[in-house]
């Protein structure tokens, strides 16, 4: 990787540089240890002690710790969004050369944009149109009448179905199925009938897919990405969701069908969420929440219970296991006294929860 002068460094991302102009930076590195010709990055208050002790060449920081830092340094309103943005340029993954390996099976209608690398043992169906400098890794398969934007990266071993939709500049982590058949199935007295699911998955811009991330084909409309998704590991979508622009998920969650979840949301890893609800724009919920029920007004949302010690975890369950014994000796208690509960004393109905 060729250095970059930090001076260029501040001049290409509008930011103020404290110190040596003509310092060469040669790559990026955590704050500790830090590494010698690399730029490192302060954003938590929690590691400036760390700032006075890091071998890093140059550091990325926020005006409040420049005014007390003596090193090398490049003043940012958010130093992780400016760091992130500075790394991509270090970046060598993200180069290759363009290119057809011999081992890949192309339809001969298939369209292949300018400046593309198509892996071994890709296939490529009918159809299909791969948009200008893609990256298409060894082992993927791209069905029938699907389209990639342009500046799409597909790792390894992706699965896009027929007639699906990816914008550009999607990048797709190895193992991701997108389009495989929806979970549709109607009962009949002699057992399940598959219900056809004909519709499609479409991804917008800039969406992340992570590895061995499954996104459901609809059953007559489409399932929706919208754009700047992110998306992480093990992340199972099904038919008919939608998913609101730059809304990030993390890892192993669940969305039953027809589920629409807005723009700019939270959801923390292992939730699992309903079907046929809808989540407003910008709500946050945290890990492990179970939603059974639609949310439309912004905030966070929790529920299961917090990590704590085996001892005190059974004591609890063991306290909420004698909860219908207890509800019944303070209704004979209420009755006895002839105690009239208030509106807001009433019982809770099940659905609330």
């Amino acid at each position: 990787m060729q250095a970059l002068r930090l001076a260029d460094l501040a001049q290409t991302f509008e930011l103020q540089l404290i110190g040596d102009a003509g310092l060469n930076i040669v790559g990026v590195c955590a704050l500790l240890p830090g590494k010698p010709g690399h730029l490192s990055f302060c954003a938590d208050a929690r590691l400036r002690a760390g700032l006075a002790q890091t071998r890093a060449a140059a550091v990325v920081l926020a005006p409040r710790d420049a005014k007390t830092f003596s090193g090398n340094a490049l003043v940012a309103s958010d130093p992780a969004v400016a760091f992130a943005r500075i790394a991509g340029l270090f970046d060598e993954r993200a180069k290759f050369t363009a290119g057809r390996h011999p081992a890949a099976s192309i339809a001969e209608d298939a369209q292949i944009g300018a400046g593309c690398w198509i892996g071994a043992g890709v296939v490529i169906e009918a159809a299909a149109v791969i948009g200008a400098n893609s990256f298409i890794g060894p082992n993927c398969v791209i069905g029938r009448d699907t389209q990639i934007g342009a500046g799409s990266r597909l790792e390894a071993s992706v699965y896009l179905a027929s007639r699906c939709r990816l914008g550009a500049r999607a990048q797709v982590q190895p193992g991701a199925v997108i389009g495989s058949r929806g979970f549709g199935l109607a009962r009949a007295k002699e057992g399940w009938i598959e219900v056809p699911q004909l519709g499609a998955v479409v991804v917008g811009d800039d969406v992340e897919i992570g590895a061995n991330t499954t996104i459901d084909r609809g059953a007559l409309d489409d399932t929706v990405i919208e754009n700047g998704v992110k998306l992480d590991n093990q992340i199972q979508i099904a038919h008919n969701c939608r998913i609101g622009a730059h809304t990030a998920i993390a890892a192993c969650v669940g969305i039953a069908g027809s589920t629409q979840i807005g723009q700019r949301c939270l959801i923390g890893g292992a939730v699992g969420i309903g079907g046929h609800l809808k989540i407003g724009d910008d709500i946050v919920i945290l890990g492990r929440a179970m939603v059974t029920k639609s949310l439309s007004v912004p905030g966070a949302y929790g529920s299961g219970l917090p990590v704590m010690p085996a001892r005190e975890w059974r004591k609890l369950i063991g306290r909420v296991r004698r909860l219908p014994r207890t509800e019944q000796r303070l209704q004979a208690i209420e009755q006895a006294l002839k105690i009239k509960l208030s509106d807001g004393d009433s019982e809770v109905e099940h659905d609330d929860f």
